[in-house]
């Protein structure tokens, strides 16, 4: 029986992976690759199958010698692992198939930025192409991409294989209801993927997805991963009373959660039953408060005729907690008509909404932003997939560096290192949010140890005063709600902790910018005096490549690789500094040379050759990892040398290669 192999990519940390919370409950990540289940659901019986989510164990070569395919599923935040994966596979000579949003829309750039090679791509929804994927490959005649040519009918959508991974390694589970939205957001890509027209599943196949669930042992979080529960009104309207059922003939197994657009609030049925059916929780896609750039960003499903915007959002949000539902919101720090960003801080406050995700705008490939953008001239380099890392890939309306001040000002604000603004949020929300059947959680095993150890690193920490008079707060007003309030306190270790050292990588780069400068300045003072403070340089090099090392090892393990493109870019530029000054520097001197023609060659040699050593003794002083990707940029300065040389003497006067070893 042939093998396929499904590997998951990492995930970078982020705000929404939830790491440093996790860790209190035993857990090693959010939620299993739900994509890649689906699509295991959609194999024959004769494959063996075999799912490494590398957010949970390592892949080995053992694996790779074990699979006849690979196939993968990714988001953009991934793609550096993919690229890993990808090689690796190369390397160990199984095929890999790549499908997912990043492969959907970033074929282009896989191609050009990824070292290995993809053997097939699946664009899209897959449901209606994988059949003839497979029987291609099966032949050896499978092509590279295979894509959909309509949207599948979701209601043929196989199970999830559940049964393939180790549930209890995960902090929630996830299924899904619908595809698609009816709103087009213009900086959103879900309507690209998935369509306008939302799709949904029967209840009878979403009542067993929760059944094999429920029967692997299952018990706890669950995500509806809809980017928008209520898209389809009717269908959701249509499953949420079976769903309580269920719930209710096992006494609610499961608690639920789901993103919905704020219309929601003006559906109170819909409120009811999704608190009936077991739901405790909602993430809307606020974004900003203001009424200009919500218009602009075609988010009029925020907005009311009859109130401003950030008046009706506030009065929509205090709704939905009075029903007893949290709010967890999306917030967009960046968009075109906003000027200040004051009203976002304390809208959040106001609101109660104490998982406040703010990230900088990003324009992803084909939305309606990034058309726009392009049109514009504003685009500058394709979307990171991490909106939280203090990089644009567009010009602003304001100035770059005071947009990203005021990113960090916002999210140090929100998360900062008392928490005493994320607590009294935390209030704000459980005094709004009556206590209801399943916004109540089980004290089971997991919340004791979580709560032991929140009290060890929050108690004992710079959170502790705040920490301790949140959870005396939350006993005086409803001491049912103190599990609830452990919760909350575990997810702000988590969020300040993210924000910290986001910071820190922000700062990291700051720190290198006036390095480079002073750099700039100091190189052009040695190289103008040519060789005589050689061993100077030598040792400000040495200096300056000390103190970069020691600065970057200050960054937390596992944010430095957000800091190490900063750290490669940073190497190339002084290094290519260096060589622009010796360059112009070996112009000048050229030029005294030729004017007294070939009596000063041997002089003129010396030099050129006393040259070529001092770039190569900087080039030593370069840190290792970035001495290899730099030696083009040293080809080419020797090649500069040498077409000036024939332009000035109209041949080169001696051999180049001779004066480099």
């Amino acid at each position: 029986m042939p093998n396929a192999l499904f590997v998951y990519p990492k995930f970078p940390p982020s705000y929404w992976g939830f790491k440093y919370a996790l860790e209190f409950l035993g857990k090693k990540s959010s939620m299993p690759p739900l994509g890649l289940l689906t699509i295991a659901g959609m194999f024959p019986n004769n494959y063996n199958l075999q799912v490494v989510d590398m957010n949970i164990d390592t892949l080995t070569d053992e694996h790779l010698d074990w699979a006849d395919m690979v196939l993968t599923s990714t988001m953009i935040v991934q793609k550096e692992s993919l690229y890993e994966v990808v090689e690796r596979c190369n390397r160990a000579d199984v095929p890999i198939i790549a499908g997912g949003p990043h492969p959907t829309s970033y074929y282009d750039n896989i191609k050009e930025e990824c070292d290995g090679t993809v053997d097939h791509f699946l664009f899209g929804e897959v449901e209606e192409i994988f059949e003839d994927f497979l029987t291609d490959f099966q032949s050896g005649s499978a092509d590279e991409v295979y894509k959909e040519t309509r949207k599948p009918d979701i209601t043929k959508t196989p199970p999830p294989r559940y049964d393939l991974i180790d549930i209890n390694a995960y902090g929630s589970m996830a299924l899904q209801f619908s595809r698609g939205c009816p709103f087009n957001c213009e900086f959103c890509d879900i309507t690209k993927l998935f369509g306008r027209v939302p799709r949904t599943k029967s209840n009878e196949q979403m009542l067993n997805e929760f059944e094999l669930l429920y029967k692997l042992g299952w018990r706890g979080a669950m995500f509806v991963v809809d980017d928008n529960f209520i898209g389809n009104k009717r269908d959701a309207m249509r499953l949420l009373p079976a769903v309580q059922e269920w719930q209710k003939e096992r006494d609610f197994p499961f608690t639920l959660y789901t993103e919905a657009s704020v219309n929601l609030v003006e559906i109170p049925e819909m409120l009811d039953a999704m608190t009936a059916a077991g739901f405790n929780m909602v993430f809307l896609g606020i974004e900003t408060p203001n009424e200009e750039a919500l218009i602009t960003t075609s988010k009029g499903q925020n907005t009311s005729k009859e109130e401003e915007a950030g008046s009706y959002l506030l009065n929509a949000i205090r709704k939905i907690q009075n029903s007893g539902l949290e709010v967890t919101g999306g917030f967009i720090i960046g968009l075109d008509g906003d000027t200040e960003f004051d009203s976002h801080i304390n809208f959040i406050q106001n609101a109660g909404i104490p998982m406040a995700m703010a990230g900088l705008l990003t324009a992803l490939k084909e939305t309606d932003l990034w058309h726009r953008l392009k049109i514009e001239d504003r685009l500058l380099v394709e979307s990171s997939g991490n909106n939280t890392d203090m990089s644009l890939n567009f010009i602003p309306e304001m100035p770059r560096e005071q947009l990203i001040q005021e990113y960090r000002r916002v999210i140090s604000t929100l998360y900062d290192p008392t928490l005493r603004n994320y607590f009294d949020r935390c209030y704000t929300l459980l005094k709004h949010m009556p206590r209801t059947p399943h916004n109540v959680r089980p004290i089971k095993k997991e919340e004791v140890r979580a709560f032991l150890i929140s009290i060890k690193r929050q108690l004992f920490s710079r959170q502790g005063i705040e920490y301790a008079k949140f959870l005396a707060r939350t006993i005086k007003l409803d001491r049912k709600m103190f599990p609830e309030a452990v919760k909350l306190a575990v997810m702000g270790y988590h969020l300040e902790k993210m924000t910290r050292h986001t910071v820190a990588v922000e700062d990291f780069r700051t720190f290198l910018s006036g390095e480079l400068e002073s750099y700039k300045t100091k190189i052009a003072q040695y190289v103008n005096s040519q060789g005589d403070r050689i061993q100077e340089l030598q040792k400000y090099a040495l200096q300056l490549s000390t103190r970069v090392k020691k600065e970057y090892e200050t960054i937390h393990i596992d944010f430095q690789y957000a800091a190490h493109n900063a750290l490669a870019n940073f190497h190339d530029s002084l290094f290519t500094e260096y060589l622009e000054a010796e360059l112009t520097a070996f112009k000048e001197a050229v030029a005294a040379f030729a004017k007294a023609q070939s009596e000063r060659i041997g002089e003129l040699q010396a030099y050129v050759s006393n040259l070529l050593t001092r770039v190569r003794t900087q080039q030593t002083q370069l840190h290792a990892d970035f001495k290899q990707n730099l030696q083009e940029t040293f080809d080419a300065f020797t090649e500069s040398i040498s077409n000036y040389l024939e332009q000035r003497f109209g041949s080169i006067p001696f051999q180049i290669e001779e004066l480099q070893t």
